[in-house]
């Protein structure tokens, strides 16, 4: 069975930029285009098949139809017909909510299948781009309450100036924000669980400020500071660089400018080869092959057994 290849879900935001659309090439006068939902089987907003056998279909029907062969067995048998990642590109023209998404357990003790781990990658951001991640200050929960009701939230979160190949790691409790400028890949467990923090006292068209979830957050948030937020990572070319391990996904980065083989006969998963920049070819073992380029995203169904890899091309690499 080939790669998939889906038609990408543009969602355009009050806060959404210019950047997605040239980014993947796209033939759409689309303005203010937030998100482009890559690979998604989220229930109402699930990517469509572009390529092969399965064109048209949607990325559930084809995972019902085909179960652990598409997945992988120990995924299918973990999370079923729900596939278990979402992968976005998001550009920040304005200052995103400051949030914080609950792990699995307290997700399920209030009625959601799951929480949300997640990770970012920066692409090619503005000059002056920045996000938000991290306790910086140890705050108590109580504390936590009265910065933000007297709006000195942010002095307590950890601050980021951050450029292309920056990357994030998330997990479930972490307090985190778009900085506006930001242009990011974003890798997440498949769930909408979101509390929203702060979002600036910021006031819409009627006056109204955006509702706040403090209750929820706090019990949720992880009060624990640590160092530095950002991931460290050595780059290199022509070999697999991790950016994240968790239980919810490992994602590798891989700068390429000669060919190279990838196993995946142990793997029993899915995996997910998004291009960050350049062009080339990905040929599986049956002799399948699938252009990528730049803006590009494609799923390799779990029965895979090798890829060879083709081209001046950087790609992250994600599965469960």
């Amino acid at each position: 069975m080939q790669p998939l290849k889906f038609k990408p879900l543009l969602k355009q935001t009050i806060w959404g930029g210019n950047k997605i659309v040239p980014f993947k090439h796209l033939d759409s006068n689309l303005q203010n285009v937030g998100e482009s939902w890559e690979i998604s089987g989220v229930p109402g907003d699930e990517t469509i098949v572009a390529n092969g056998e399965y064109e048209g279909k949607s990325l559930n029907e084809v995972l019902k139809e085909l179960q652990g062969k598409l997945v992988g067995e120990k995924n299918y048998a973990r999370f079923g017909n729900e596939f278990p990642l979402l992968i976005k590109f998001i550009d920040a023209n304005d200052d995103l909510s400051i949030q914080v998404h609950p792990t699995d357990e307290l997700a399920q003790k209030r009625g959601k299948s799951r929480g949300k781990t997640e990770m970012w990658y920066l692409m090619e951001s503005d000059p002056k781009a920045y996000l938000n991640c991290g306790m910086k200050t140890a705050i108590t929960p109580q504390q936590y309450k009265e910065m933000v009701a007297n709006n000195t939230i942010c002095d307590a979160i950890s601050n980021y100036n951050v450029k292309r190949g920056d990357s994030f790691f998330i997990p479930a409790g972490r307090i985190h924000s778009i900085g506006k400028g930001c242009f990011i890949l974003e890798i997440q467990q498949t769930s909408d669980v979101t509390y929203r923090i702060y979002d600036f006292n910021r006031k819409d068209k009627d006056g109204n400020t955006r509702e706040l979830h403090t209750e929820e957050a706090a019990e949720c948030i992880n009060y624990t500071v640590e160092e530095n937020y950002r991931t460290n990572y050595v780059p290199a070319k022509n070999v697999g660089v991790n950016l994240a391990t968790c239980p919810f996904f490992t994602t590798n980065l891989y700068d390429l400018d000669q060919p190279m083989n990838i196993d995946l006969s142990q793997l029993d998963s899915f995996v997910i080869l998004i291009c960050t920049n350049g062009k080339g070819t990905i040929t599986d073992n049956e002799g399948n092959t699938v252009g990528m380029q730049t803006g590009d995203s494609i799923l390799v169904p779990a029965t895979t057994q090798s890829l060879k890899i083709k081209g001046t091309i950087e790609l992250i690499q994600t599965y469960v």
